[in-house]
């Protein structure tokens, strides 16, 4: 265990934040889950309700650091496209 004063500060932030940052990324993953599930079912009316409400989440869970931009950008444009490619007709 940390003995100095400012070890034991950190150790407490760390745990709140580690505590804040797990809340936001279940949160995150429970609604990916729910938007794949309809793009996967190929029920595009589902799919383009739930793709502003995943866009959001995710652009406000890399805002707080939990996800990586880059990884929020990747994220963001595959859901697109999924949706995207749910509407195009099929050749």
């Amino acid at each position: 265990m940390a003995s100095h004063k400012s070890a034991l500060k950190k150790h407490r932030q760390d745990e709140k934040r580690r505590v804040r940052n797990r809340q936001h990324a279940s949160r995150l993953r429970t609604q990916v889950k729910k938007f794949r599930k309809a793009v996967a079912s190929g029920d595009e009316k589902a799919a383009r309700e739930l793709l502003p409400e995943t866009l959001s989440l995710i652009d406000r869970t890399a805002k707080l650091g939990v996800l990586h931009a880059n990884a929020a950008a990747r994220s963001k444009s595959r859901a697109t496209l999924a949706v995207n490619k749910l509407s195009s007709p099929t050749r």
